[in-house]
């Protein structure tokens, strides 16, 4: 039977002083997920795919940490909930991973847009990201955002060729940085299963 797409409600968040004394093994259970939800694709690309445990997590990380209490939970739930893959999607943050600033600055300023030229292919269909819309990434000058949020809609019949196939290869064509990544099988089992 599918499941109902989720957000994130206010049930689902647990009182402060409960995530509190639960913290470490909720993360160290979230770290575990998140291991078969990641693609490097490149040297300095990497693709995070979300689901609504991570975001959960994200939530609850937050509101640990900013200590916003009730006033803050609103703001956490409009950020975080449209990340979650609602039924015929995977969504992921893509993050350019420099450590140097320097060099981070440079690359970013080579990189205007390429959240726009980042897609998944798997037997004969590819299905291109669209970018959240919430803000510009990229400056008129052509710099872009180190992080990027991405959405990859599917139709019923490509949900079924993704479960399906035996390689799905994760494409970045910008111009300034071409790479391409195959999926391993952990991680497309893991992604399958965000599709309702």
């Amino acid at each position: 039977m599918p499941r109902e797409a989720r957000r994130i409600e206010r049930g689902d968040i647990l009182p402060p002083e409960v995530y509190a004394q639960r913290r470490s093994e909720l993360r160290k259970a979230l770290v575990a997920k998140k291991r078969d939800r990641r693609l490097a694709v490149g040297p300095i690309v990497m693709l995070y795919f979300e689901s609504f445990d991570t975001m959960l997590g994200q939530v609850q990380e937050m509101l640990h940490i900013e200590k916003g209490g009730e006033a803050q939970i609103e703001d956490e739930l409009n950020a975080y909930n449209p990340l979650i893959p609602q039924g015929r999607e995977l969504v992921a943050t893509m993050m350019i991973e420099i450590d140097d600033p320097v060099r981070r600055a440079r690359t970013l300023a080579q990189l205007g847009h390429i959240e726009e030229k980042v897609s998944l292919q798997f037997d004969g269909e590819e299905v291109t990201a669209i970018p959240e819309d919430d803000a510009e990434r990229t400056t008129p000058d052509g710099k872009t955002a180190s992080v990027h949020f991405l959405h990859f809609r599917f139709t019923d019949a490509q949900v079924a060729k993704f479960r399906a196939t035996k390689q799905v290869i994760a494409a970045i064509t910008h111009p300034n940085y071409g790479h391409l990544a195959i999926m391993p099988e952990a991680v497309q089992q893991a992604l399958a299963g965000d599709f309702a």
